[in-house]
């Protein structure tokens, strides 16, 4: 081949690539839950992608093999397999949703804190299957291909995956108003330290879920809950004696995370934690405290 016909040849390759660089960084981050982790995937998919030996006719479904394929391997590792066995293990928040076109899929509920922790409860095989099917629009075809079952296989991994996401679905679909003033509420309460009106916005059975990372975190001598909390009045026992003891400690910022509004903890101008609620029927179901400072540095100050 020419220098010419050579140097069209790789123009036209990134070209194809960087048109679908968020589609595969989007897959990746919900499949990882982490976007360093993820953006490492869509790197190494485009070494894979130019040291192919074949003509690919549809280059996005090549794509989301190699990346697919790349999550599945991650999350294999003896690494992975720590991290999503920790119960108090989170998903990274992130800030702006174009970032790895992680928002130009579908709608921000795609990428809700929510969400992302069913996903994690997922095998890998059925949040692949699930994603690929319902939010990347494959055929069943086109997924026993890439995640290497048969379709009947398929079949199955989707039923159980979509039946898992259908029990939370009331947290995964409110309107936004009603996050924002259930938000703003708990702000309020949390700021008060009043225990009762705490006790009154969560459910009965509400969650809450802090992430310190795999060492944990403290402040002034608090750590983050090891496991998660259930029950409003116990979580709002602790969330009251935090605040009462070391909530002047803490600037709290409303801002937009996963395209929801959130809460940022910040302490000497930059973030210490982020909090993100799910809601439904007017009651706090979730409260998820993200504090593990590895993933937390890109989101910054207010």
């Amino acid at each position: 081949m020419s220098e010419v016909g050579r140097g069209h040849a790789i123009s036209t390759d990134v070209a194809t690539f960087e048109a679908h660089r968020h589609t595969l960084g989007a897959l990746a981050y919900r499949m990882l839950g982490d976007m360093g982790r993820a953006e490492d995937i869509v790197q190494e998919a485009w070494l894979r992608w130019q040291e192919r030996d074949v003509e690919v006719e549809h280059p996005r479904a090549y794509l989301l093999k190699i990346a697919t394929r790349l999550c599945l391997n991650e999350l294999a590792s003896a690494r992975a397999r720590r991290e999503e066995s920790r119960s108090d293990r989170l998903p990274e928040p992130i800030v702006d949703l174009t970032e790895g076109g992680v928002g130009s899929v579908e709608g921000v509920d795609q990428v809700s804190m929510a969400l992302l922790v069913v996903l994690q409860r997922l095998t890998p095989a059925e949040r692949a299957v699930l994603l690929l099917h319902d939010v990347f629009e494959l055929s069943h075809a086109d997924i026993a291909v890439l995640v290497g079952k048969s379709e009947p296989a398929c079949r199955q991994l989707l039923r159980r995956a979509r039946q898992s996401v259908a029990e939370e679905k009331r947290v995964l679909v409110a309107p936004r108003e009603e996050q924002l003033r259930l938000l703003r509420a708990f702000v309020g309460a949390v700021r008060a330290g009043d225990v009762d009106e705490l006790t009154k916005l969560l459910a009965d059975d509400a969650v809450m879920i802090t992430d310190g990372g795999a060492d944990g975190v403290s402040l002034e001598g608090a750590k983050n809950l090891p496991r998660p909390l259930t029950g409003a009045a116990k979580i709002a026992a602790f969330i009251g004696a935090f605040a009462r003891r070391r909530g002047g400690l803490l600037e709290l910022s409303e801002r937009q995370l996963n395209g929801q509004p959130a809460v940022l903890a910040l302490r000497d101008g930059r973030a210490f934690a982020a909090v993100l609620l799910s809601v439904a029927d007017g009651k706090i179901h979730h409260v998820f405290l993200h504090a593990d400072p590895t993933r937390l540095g890109h989101i910054g100050g207010p």
